[in-house]
């Protein structure tokens, strides 16, 4: 009797990693962010593995001109617990938009990844950028369309 070939399991060493820019302007927050959160798991990989981090950096650009359909903007709030009884703290996306665009994105993107130990070492590698200039220019990064 014949078997099967076994399924090959890589881990993070045996991977080459790759940087990829991604142009957020005029994109909507939440395909941006599964599509995103896919490279950086690795689940474009043929070499995919679920318990190792084979995927691969991203640097979002341009995180001011991210849209939202409907009246998201208006509704959606992000929450924060400062950790003292009574200390949570609401903010809404439109405010953040204004000040810190950077959290809106990493905040969902970073809810698409494990709730674990790996998923936190998996969105270290998303880099993300208010203007259209960012520090990775000696990685050689490639342009990502989505």
């Amino acid at each position: 009797m014949e078997t099967s070939p076994k399924t090959r399991f890589f881990k993070k060493d045996e991977v080459e990693k790759k940087w990829y820019v991604v142009d957020a302007a005029g994109q909507t927050l939440g395909r941006l962010a599964s599509r995103v959160a896919r490279v950086l798991r690795g689940k474009h990989k043929p070499s995919f593995t679920p318990n190792a981090d084979v995927g691969d950096f991203v640097i979002v650009i341009n995180a001011e001109k991210v849209q939202l359909t409907g009246k998201r903007a208006e509704l959606k709030q992000l929450y924060h617990n400062t950790g003292y009884p009574g200390g949570a703290r609401f903010e809404y996306v439109k405010d953040l938009l204004k000040t810190h665009p950077e959290k809106v994105i990493e905040h969902a993107v970073k809810g698409m990844l494990p709730h674990n130990r790996l998923g936190k070492r998996i969105g270290l590698k998303l880099k993300v950028y208010r203007g259209t200039e960012h520090p990775h220019t000696a990685q050689k990064p490639e342009q990502l369309t989505i």
